[in-house]
């Protein structure tokens, strides 16, 4: 079992003994960890030890404890990546995802989460629909009304846009298309500015359903 499926299973745990929402007790965890001996992961980073590295010089471990001994941390994702960057002389590409694989580790960012603390819930299939048509069904408000199947949805892209973004529920949606042979089409999903961890298991879920359902169009 990895460390990220440890905690998880450590919070089910909890909020089966105390009822308390998943936030509430992964909280709850993470101020308990905070003064036990060693480095507790609340969820796992990215990329892998190993290649971190690699290409750093540093493991996870040994970042977060350099992070961690930086006062300026309490600036948050912009104030450590432009640390790491002036400051530790790490390449920008590396510097953001150190960033973002400490506070993964550290518990400031779940999976998921972008910086500015919103979520991103992803999925993508290739269905057995002619790109052009369903682009053209995306565009149109009538056949876009029959795909989502009485879903509120509000066009956000011109014609001209070679993906279509969508506001869906809570957030955005970008819909890209990738044609395939035999009028097949590659649909890939990035629904984003979700303002809740919960949100993301929902709407992997409702995108999951949306491309099945796609086929039958």
């Amino acid at each position: 079992m990895s460390k990220q499926e440890s905690f998880k299973q450590r919070i089910r745990q909890r909020m089966a003994t105390t009822g308390e929402r998943y936030m509430a007790a992964r909280q709850a965890l993470i101020d308990q960890s905070a003064t036990a001996r060693g480095r507790v992961w609340v969820s796992q980073p990215e990329v892998s030890d190993d290649a971190l590295l690699t290409a750093t010089g540093r493991g996870w471990d040994d970042w977060c404890d350099l992070i961690d001994s930086w006062p300026g941390r309490v600036g948050g994702h912009t104030a450590i990546a432009a640390y790491l960057v002036d400051d530790v002389k790490v390449d920008p590409w590396w510097a953001q995802t150190v960033t973002g694989g400490y506070e993964r580790i550290t518990g400031l960012r779940l999976p998921h989460q972008r910086p500015d603390g919103t979520f991103t819930a992803s999925r993508s299939k290739t269905v057995a629909i002619d790109a052009e048509v369903l682009r053209n069904m995306l565009f149109n408000d009538d056949d876009r009304a029959d795909l989502f199947g009485g879903e509120p949805t509000e066009l956000r892209s011109k014609p001209s846009s070679k993906s279509i973004r969508l506001g869906v529920g809570p957030g955005v949606a970008l819909i890209s298309l990738e044609p395939k042979p035999d009028d097949r089409t590659r649909v890939a999903i990035e629904h984003s500015r979700l303002p809740d961890f919960d949100d993301v298991a929902e709407w992997k879920f409702y995108w999951g359903e949306w491309l099945d359902a796609l086929e039958l169009a």
